[in-house]
């Protein structure tokens, strides 16, 4: 089984979030209704160990993890990680409101062909109920997921080879939209509101959008910040590790910003622009209330305006740690410039007070 919904003990787990191009662990503490940043760390993966959010190199991989828990001097031991939406079906199902838990898991084994186009030894499965169901009575509707076994044994195989143990296996999209309780009062919306979660990695870009605080439409596509330190890299003559230093630190020649940096601002709105229309193509929303922007390429200034002014939908950049304490051990700048591209790690790291 999957653990994306199941119970765990309240007991400390680090988030660690496996991307394209790094690794990102983070430790939370709660002290009453006060979360605190204990530490994080970032940590470089080598180059295609993850390709298109599946890992190729395990080893590699686990030692990125196990650099970024040293950097962390933590003791915690326990972990939560996440696979991608893509790699992940998700049903809504009916079933007898009087089964228990392990009735319903018998159930669902024994049905899963219905619902599940991949024999039943090939995946992990988990589900949650979500109440009763509003057209049938005696039923209640249950949201199953399920992933190819091979794809949860990948992670958890990397963190226990650095030395963690995966306690939770989540799901991207629902460990952003833990992440965004931390968040929505950041910008004026009303309970009901839709929001667009817009994450723009290295390679991929996802979009998931929330109504009144829950998933309802995810989309990933080929697109991300890779493809500007490549541009840096082909008109500068410079290697891929030097644009991507130079992306950060600057230090380009003058025509970068209009000739490099303008046009690639204005593809992430035509790519943010399409995956929208994707949304309210194949739903009854003809709009949201607010674009939230998250991942790396989110920090490039004034992406986030562009954006708000292209759509004319307010856009914010997310940043998950604003009302967390920060121990003294973080750099609480270096923090605030990573932030946005910590949500998900944010999301699995909130497991350890489930």
């Amino acid at each position: 089984m999957l653990s994306i919904f199941s119970g765990q003990a309240k007991k400390q787990k680090l988030g660690i979030d496996i991307s394209s191009t790094s690794v990102k662990a983070l430790e939370l503490s709660r002290s009453g209704n006060q979360i605190k940043v204990e530490n994080y760390a970032v940590e470089p993966l080598p180059h295609n160990a993850v390709i298109e959010k599946n890992i190729a190199d395990v080893e590699g991989v686990a030692e990125a993890v196990e650099r970024s828990i040293d950097r962390l001097s933590s003791s915690t031991k326990n972990a939560a990680v996440a696979v991608s939406g893509s790699s992940v079906i998700t049903k809504s199902i009916e079933m007898d409101a009087s089964l228990s838990d392990e009735e319903m898991e018998s159930q669902i084994k024994v049905e899963a062909d219905q619902y599940i186009p991949y024999p039943l030894d090939e995946v992990s499965i988990d589900f949650e109920v979500q109440g009763m169901s509003e057209n049938i009575p005696g039923k209640v509707e249950v949201l199953l997921a399920a992933c190819r076994t091979e794809t949860v044994d990948l992670r958890v195989d990397a963190l226990e080879l650095a030395g963690l143990t995966a306690k939770v296996v989540d799901v991207e999209a629902y460990a952003m939209e833990r992440a965004f309780s931390l968040i929505d009062d950041q910008f004026q919306a009303s309970e009901e509101s839709t929001v667009a979660i817009i994450d723009i990695g290295s390679t991929m870009t996802s979009l998931n959008v929330l109504n009144n605080g829950k998933t309802i439409y995810t989309r990933e596509q080929l697109f991300g910040g890779r493809q500007l330190t490549e541009e840096i890299q082909r008109r500068y003559g410079l290697s891929i590790e030097e644009a991507g230093l130079a992306k950060k630190q600057g230090g380009l020649p003058e025509d970068y910003e209009t000739e490099v940096l303008w046009p690639f601002k204005e593809a992430v709105v035509q790519q943010v622009s399409r995956s929208l229309q994707f949304f309210f193509s194949s739903s009854q929303y003809s709009g949201v209330d607010c674009n939230i922007l998250v991942g790396g390429t989110a920090v490039i200034p004034g992406l986030d305006k562009l954006i708000q002014d292209k759509l004319n939908t307010p856009t914010v950049v997310a940043n998950p740690f604003v009302n967390m304490s920060i121990s003294s051990k973080v750099d609480a700048k270096r923090l605030s410039a990573d932030a946005p591209s910590f949500m998900i790690a944010c999301g699995l790291a909130l497991r350890s007070f489930d």
